[in-house]
């Protein structure tokens, strides 16, 4: 039997009980919401087996593995850097040493899982935000009406990748040397981000099971030489929230926390090093022949399974390239995210094609890349609309979290169209381990 289709099964046998208007107050109940949007407007989560679990949780961990083997590569290699497409501010914060040896304390994989292959989009190894929202949304859904009817066929299993980023936070403290137990820490990002509302979900776990939590802006924060503080309070540990980008961009307002940091008067994760293998260019590192020597022959092997081929745009042969395959091939920012400035070229006019390109040759050296098309999955979802109950064809996007090495939870997004991100109008679901009982 088919978990998705028996799901679809009571969705439509329950039809004209109230199931979206409850489902929508629970929600905003437990602040289940980014920018004040409801976070799930679907009515089922997304089922996979152990033995896909299984082949996420490998993959997705090498992913890690390679990720780490190459920020501590191109750390003083000039050469490396400048492939990855690090500007000099970025360098100049990635020398920093920041005491301990993991740049990417918690990592996520953006990926598409289908029943013959496991490819990875992007691989977000800076700010990978959701963790808060997964688990309590895999908690509603379990308690939900529907699921406790899908439990007579069907046993099921969630995931809680919050107390997991919580140890792998504790052990990041630990290795740069801390000694306060527990750590007083900091979550920190600017106040208007919409994602506010999962600081204060973590915020109150971490705090529940004695780690003393603030949210602090980087405004708030300040450093006299020794400690660093938000308002009066000491902070040990921050879990960084804020992006690089915008700590190059607003110097000032940031340089509380960076001066702490590069005193080593704080702990910092994800450490500013970060960077390296989140620039969408750490995947031309891993597929470019040119530096097959970072890796094992079995890590290659995987690679090429599960990774798409992917170049820094340059002008020449690259670009020939790009411009005889925009049927098969993307352009993106070497360095956003949302889904901002993503050109599909399947998606995209020849005109609007070859304009993409250009805009891309003529930026600065680094800032785009190209890369192959991979398959997505497609499943049927109930969607809570002014209308009803309606069942849409939605692209499914499947992201591991990985906390130092191992894979926590899953981030699972779903669209109507070829990008699947919250931050673009995307929505999002709980993800559940199924097998027939």
């Amino acid at each position: 039997m088919n978990a998705a289709a028996h799901w679809m099964t009571i969705v439509r046998r329950s039809e004209g009980a109230p199931l979206c208007a409850p489902l929508a107050e629970r929600m905003r109940e437990r602040r289940l919401t980014f920018g004040g949007r409801l976070l799930c407007p679907f009515l089922r989560p997304f089922f996979f087996s152990p033995e896909e679990e299984e082949r996420v949780a490998r993959s997705a961990s090498l992913l890690y593995a390679l990720g780490e083997r190459v920020a501590a590569a191109a750390i003083g290699d000039a050469a490396l850097l400048a492939e990855l497409g690090l500007s000099d501010a970025e360098i100049s914060l990635a020398a920093i040493d920041p005491g301990y040896g993991v740049a990417s304390t918690a990592a996520r994989a953006d990926a598409f899982l289908l029943p013959e292959s496991l490819q990875f989009a992007e691989y977000n190894a800076e700010s990978p935000a959701g963790a808060g929202y997964t688990q309590r949304l895999s908690e509603l859904f379990d308690d939900e009406p529907l699921m406790h009817e899908f439990r007579q066929q069907f046993a099921v299993r969630y995931f809680t990748p919050i107390r997991l980023l919580l140890d792998a936070l504790l052990e990041s403290y630990r290795d740069w040397g801390g000694t306060e137990r527990p750590p007083r820490m900091a979550i920190v990002d600017w106040r208007e981000v919409p994602t506010w509302s999962e600081f204060e979900l973590l915020r109150d776990a971490f705090s529940s099971v004695g780690v003393p939590t603030i949210i602090a802006d980087p405004r708030d924060l300040s450093y006299d030489g020794t400690v660093l503080r938000a308002g009066a309070e000491r902070i040990d540990l921050v879990y960084r929230r804020v992006l690089i980008n915008d700590i190059v961009a607003r110097p000032a307002e940031c340089r509380a926390l960076v001066d702490a940091y590069r005193a080593r008067a704080v702990c910092v994760a994800n450490t500013l090093r970060c960077k390296i293998p989140h620039k969408k260019a750490f995947f031309a590192i891993l597929t470019d022949d040119r530096f097959k020597q970072l890796f094992s022959a079995e890590e290659r092997t995987a690679i090429r399974r599960h990774v798409p081929w992917t170049r820094v745009v340059r002008d020449g042969a690259i670009t020939e390239r790009l411009r005889d395959g925009r049927e098969r091939l993307v352009l993106k920012p070497n360095d956003e995210y949302g889904g901002s400035g993503v050109t599909l070229g399947w998606e995209a006019s020849p005109g609007a094609w070859d304009a993409a390109i250009e805009r891309a040759i003529a930026d600065r050296p680094g800032a785009w890349i190209a890369q192959e098309r991979i398959e997505v999955r497609r499943e049927t979802f109930p969607v809570c609309t002014d209308e009803g109950i309606v069942e849409r064809d939605m692209l499914v996007d499947f992201a591991p979290y990985v906390f130092r090495g191992k894979v926590a939870g899953y981030l699972t997004r779903l669209s109507s169209t070829g990008l699947a991100n919250v931050t673009s109008g995307g929505g999002q679901v709980p993800a559940f381990v199924v097998h027939g009982k």
